[in-house]
C-alpha cells in the first residue's frame, strides 16, 4: 500500500506547491477542506479492525472465511478452536484486515490452541487493550437467540465499557445472526424465496435486535447471515453464503474513512467498491471545481490533471488494482484525452471568462469539475465494473455530454 501512498502524494502535492499559496484566503480554506476529503479517502487508508464476539460454535472463523472468500482462518467442528483472544491479520494482494477473532463466550471445554488467560473475557480485554477495534460484531446462532444469551450481552456490555474507558471510543455494533441455514425448512438452499424460511429468518432477527438494543440503542442492525463454505485442497468446494455482502456493506457505512477503502478491496463486493468509488469522485469533482473557479492562468491545468490522476488510482485500488501514473496515463489516453486536448478545453473556459466576466468563473469551475466527473464515471466502469474498453469509451462521451447539459443556466453560450 506504501508504493501506492507515495504515488498519490505526489500527484496530490502538485496542487499546494503551485498554486495553494495564490489562491485567496476565503477560498483556499473552501477549497483545503475539500481536498481533505480526498485525502481521507486514499492517504489515509488503513487495514479495518473488526472484533467479532460469540460463544462458541456461533460461526466466527466461518464468518471470517465467508468475507474472506478464501480459507483464512481454522474452523472448529466439535471442539473449541480459537484459543488466545488475538488480532488475526491477513494479508493479500488486495490488502489486510485485522479481526479479533475472540475465544467463544461460554464454552464448556478448553480451546485447541493455547490460552494466555483464564477466561475468554479477560483474553479479550487483553486484545482490546492493545488495539482499538472499529466496530464489533456480536454473532449469534440462528437458534440460539434465546439461550443463555443474557450472559454473553453481558459480556459484550463489559467489552463496550473497556473500550470506551481505554480508547475513548464507542464502538458500534452490528448484531449478526449466523447459521440461518439450519432454521427449517433445512432443505431450502439460498437465495431464500421459501415463506416459512423467511419468517423464521426474520423472527430470529427480531429476537436479536430487542437483546441488543439497550446496549447498542433502538436502531441497532441486525444482519441475518449464512456463511457456510467447504475447502477442498484451498478452493472452494461448497457455497452457501447468503446475506454477506449486505453485511459487508452496512460494516462499510459504520467504519471510520480510513479504513473503508481496504474493506471494499478485501470483501470484492461490487456495491461497496462503487459507493466509495463514488465518493472519491465527489471528492475530486469538488475540488477540480473549486481549483477551475479561481482567475488564475492556465497553471491550474496541471493541478487538475493531478487531481484527475489522483482519482483515478483510488478507484483502481478499491477495484483491486495498484496503478502508477503511467497506467493512469495509457487510460486516459484510451479515452482519448491528452494534454493538449485537456490545455484547449481549459483556454476555452479562460476565453469564456472575458465574455461573461460575472458568470466566467462559474463556467471554468464548472468545465473542470464536469470534466473530472465524466473521467470518474469511465474508470468505475473500468476498474470496478470490469467493462470493455470500447464500451467505457461509450460511458465516458455520454457522460461528457451530460455534464455539459448540466452547465449553470447563465454559462451556456447562446
Amino acid at each position: 500500500m506504501e508504493d501506492y501512498k507515495i504515488e498519490v502524494r505526489e500527484l496530490i502535492g502538485r496542487y499546494r506547491e503551485k498554486i495553494w499559496f495564490l489562491i485567496p484566503g476565503p477560498d483556499r480554506a473552501r477549497v483545503g477542506k475539500e481536498l481533505k476529503e480526498l485525502e481521507e479517502l486514499i492517504m489515509e487508508a488503513r487495514a479495518p479492525r473488526i472484533a467479532v464476539v460469540g460463544r462458541r460454535g456461533a460461526g466466527k472463523s466461518s464468518l471470517i472465511n465467508a468475507i474472506f472468500n478464501a480459507e483464512v482462518a481454522a474452523v472448529g467442528a466439535v471442539k473449541s478452536t480459537t484459543g488466545r483472544g488475538r488480532w488475526y491479520e491477513y494479508a493479500g494482494e488486495r490488502g489486510k484486515l485485522e479481526i479479533l477473532d475472540t475465544r467463544g463466550l461460554g464454552e464448556g471445554s478448553a480451546p485447541a490452541e493455547e490460552s494466555d488467560t483464564a477466561s475468554a473475557l479477560g483474553e479479550i480485554a487483553a486484545a482490546v487493550s492493545s488495539k482499538c477495534p472499529d466496530a464489533i460484531l456480536f454473532l449469534c446462532k440462528a437458534k440460539e437467540v434465546d439461550a443463555r444469551i443474557d450472559e454473553d450481552l453481558k459480556n459484550l456490555g463489559d467489552i463496550l465499557k473497556l473500550i470506551e474507558k481505554t480508547h475513548g471510543y464507542r464502538a458500534p455494533v452490528v448484531g449478526v445472526v449466523t447459521q440461518v441455514d439450519e432454521l427449517d425448512p433445512v432443505e431450502v438452499l439460498p437465495p431464500y424465496e421459501d415463506e416459512t424460511k423467511l419468517k423464521n429468518i426474520e423472527q430470529a432477527q427480531e429476537q436479536l435486535r430487542e437483546k441488543l438494543a439497550p446496549l447498542a440503542g433502538e436502531g441497532v442492525a441486525v444482519i441475518p447471515t449464512s456463511a457456510y463454505m467447504r475447502f477442498e485442497g484451498g478452493r472452494v468446494a461448497a457455497d452457501r453464503r447468503w446475506n454477506i455482502d449486505a453485511l459487508v456493506e452496512y460494516l462499510t457505512e459504520k467504519l471510520p474513512r480510513s479504513a473503508q477503502l481496504e474493506l471494499a478491496r478485501i470483501s470484492r463486493v461490487k456495491s461497496v467498491q462503487r459507493k466509495l468509488a463514488q465518493a472519491i469522485i465527489a471528492a475530486a469533482v469538488a475540488t477540480a471545481g473549486a481549483v477551475g473557479a479561481q482567475p488564475i492562468p492556465v497553471a491550474d491545468l496541471p493541478v487538475l490533471t493531478g487531481i484527475q490522476a489522483s482519482m483515478i488510482i483510488g478507484i483502481g485500488y478499491v477495484a483491486g488494482r495498484r496503478l502508477d501514473s503511467k497506467s493512469v496515463k495509457e487510460f486516459m489516453g484510451a479515452l482519448g484525452l491528452n494534454v493538449g486536448a485537456a490545455f484547449a478545453l481549459r483556454e476555452m473556459a479562460r476565453a469564456l471568462v472575458k465574455l461573461f466576466p460575472v458568470a466566467g468563473n462559474v463556467i471554468s469551475g464548472t468545465v473542470a469539475a464536469g470534466g473530472t466527473w465524466a473521467i470518474g464515471q469511465a474508470a468505475t466502469a473500468y476498474f470496478v465494473d470490469e467493462r470493455k474498453l470500447k464500451e467505457v469509451k461509450k460511458i465516458y462521451r455520454q457522460n461528457k455530454k451530460k455534464a455539459k447539459r448540466n452547465l449553470p443556466e447563465e454559462a451556456v453560450l447562446p
